[in-house]
């Protein structure tokens, strides 16, 4: 009875582990997951189908104002005055801060409601505060879409209210969303927010709630941005962090909000479980030194312009494997910066990635003489 109270214990452990290792089915229609270090795609499924974006249109809305924040051609503290055009919107029945014609209200309150509630409204006041019209505005989210790659996405207004031309794919969200955190680390955290209140409603103060429900869950969620249309339903862009590792969903289609809160949740903390990043070389870190053919010294150094990580399912963690290729020797001289060599990356034998080897010192060319002398040496002994 022993034996088999073990083995059935131990049949359950398999079990378990087997679906740890499965490959998730998460119902919606459009998906993509991201290891964010890595840049490794995890999951999809009709990542590049057209769709709505709804309300994660805001994330570019944001990124432009973040942009202008940095280049110093607006502040935090500089005040919109709020057009009628923009107050209308919290009349209409979309999400809004509450904003009151007239007001004048800071840069930095219009980005929170953006984020934190969803303001279509504030989208208008900031698109026109800083940029005269929000068609202007438009153009440089668009402008900016290039910039990122964005290959199928266009946008025709700052909300993502409906609007047939207002479309992008999961991939292209993914894009985006990974651009936000990658190059707004000042402003990002307006994302994690919880609450937003606004006290200046022409009546009693607002506090509303983050409309990302996995804020509220207490498992790494750190943003980014929820979005709504009849036409695609309940969709989300969320971003998860334990530790050093990142991983980063976009999904359209869910039913339901509950859905879409579960299913994300899923997917986010699946990938967690199941995959492992692994930092293969870190940036301007020594990776190899290379033979030299006439140069003043017989050995350079190399490194890569970028941290290289890998994401591979846990089981498979030990198989990775890293190869310099290259002509061996390289022929001086070498210019600093200059590229020698690729880092092949193989998992379980495949390759999975190629990565440029630069020189880290300049190799000046040794005088003829020398040159003669190693080249006879090569000839009679084979000893570049």
């Amino acid at each position: 009875m022993r034996y088999l109270k073990f083995f059935l214990f131990f049949l359950i452990f398999l079990i378990s582990c087997q679906k740890t290792f499965s490959k998730i089915e998460i119902e919606a229609p459009y998906v993509i997951l991201q290891d964010h270090l890595s840049g490794n795609i995890l999951y999809e499924k009709d990542s590049k189908t057209r769709i709505y974006p709804a309300s994660m249109t805001k994330i570019m809305t944001t990124i432009i104002v973040f942009d202008l924040l940095k280049k110093g051609e607006t502040s935090l503290d500089e005040m919109i005055t709020i057009s009628e055009n923009a107050w209308r919107m919290s009349q209409s029945g979309y999400s809004s801060m509450f904003i009151m014609p007239n007001d004048k209200v800071s840069v930095e309150d219009l980005l929170k409601g953006i984020i934190i509630v969803s303001g279509n409204d504030a989208c208008i006041a900031l698109a026109e505060g800083l940029s005269g019209t929000e068609e202007d505005f438009v153009t440089l989210m668009n402008e900016k879409a290039k910039d990122i790659g964005l290959k199928n996405t266009n946008f025709a207004n700052s909300s993502g209210i409906n609007d047939p031309n207002n479309y992008s794919t999961v991939e292209d969200i993914l894009k985006l969303s990974r651009h936000m955190i990658q190059y707004y680390p000042e402003y990002y955290p307006y994302y994690k927010e919880t609450t937003f209140t606004w006290d200046r409603t022409g009546g009693d103060p607002i506090t509303q709630k983050n409309r990302n429900t996995l804020l509220f869950r207490d498992i790494g969620v750190d943003g980014i941005k929820t979005g709504f249309l009849a036409v695609e339903k309940y969709s989300l862009a969320a971003s998860i962090k334990d530790g050093e590792r990142r991983m980063t969903s976009v999904v359209s289609g869910f039913k339901t909000k509950s859905e879409r809160t579960r299913g994300s949740t899923r997917l986010l903390t699946w990938a967690l479980r199941r995959f492992d990043t692994v930092k293969v070389a870190g940036k301007n870190e020594i990776i190899a030194k290379l033979n030299v053919w006439h140069g003043k010294k017989n050995k350079i150094e190399t490194h890569v312009n970028e941290d290289v990580y890998i994401t591979v399912p846990k089981r498979k963690k030990k198989t990775i494997k890293a190869v310099v290729e290259y002509n061996s020797p390289v022929r001086a001289p070498i210019k600093k910066g200059e590229k020698l060599a690729v880092l092949n990356i193989y998992v379980s034998g495949q390759l999975k990635k190629k990565i440029d080897i630069f020189s880290s010192v300049e190799i000046k060319r040794t005088n003829i003489f020398s040159r003669l002398f190693k080249s006879l040496n090569f000839l009679v002994w084979g000893d570049v």
